[in-house]
């Protein structure tokens, strides 16, 4: 195994940027082992939080591209996770709704999820793990203000 150089080693975007292959890895594997994708739970969360939605909200709830959202959809809509009906008041519009099928998914993906945050931050202990959530989360905070 090659070293990596103390310089950069210590530096907390390193740290951050290596964590996310792995954070990404866990949660691929978990959603995968599930039948899904990220972008499924991400649809399917948002439409479990905020209700029924157009493709276009789902995309900026989600932070997906256009294209992403439709095939996410797409495939949800086929295993019976989500139904995709024509808005009335604007047909070039659609809009999703969560099935009751698609409730039972997002457990299994919500368990999926679990699994990996439990696996990436199994070193640390509770509060730990608590104190780098809300540091994390005030660091995106400001990136995203900006």
């Amino acid at each position: 195994m090659e070293e990596t150089p103390e310089r950069l080693a210590g530096k907390p975007s390193w740290l951050l940027t290596q964590l996310a292959v792995h954070a990404h890895r866990l949660a691929s594997e978990g959603f995968a082992e599930a039948g899904a994708r990220g972008y499924h739970y991400r649809v399917l969360a948002a439409l479990d939080e905020f209700g029924v939605a157009s493709q276009a909200e789902l995309g900026r709830r989600c932070n997906m591209d256009r294209s992403d959202v439709v095939a996410a959809v797409t495939e949800l809509a086929e295993r019976g996770f989500v139904e995709r009906t024509q808005d009335p008041q604007d047909r070039r519009r659609n809009m999703v709704t969560l099935t009751e099928l698609g409730r039972t998914q997002l457990c299994r993906l919500d368990r999926a999820l679990d699994q990996a945050q439990e696996d990436l931050l199994g070193p640390l202990a509770a509060q730990d793990r608590q104190t780098l959530t809300r540091l994390l989360g005030v660091l995106l905070t400001h990136h995203q203000r900006a």
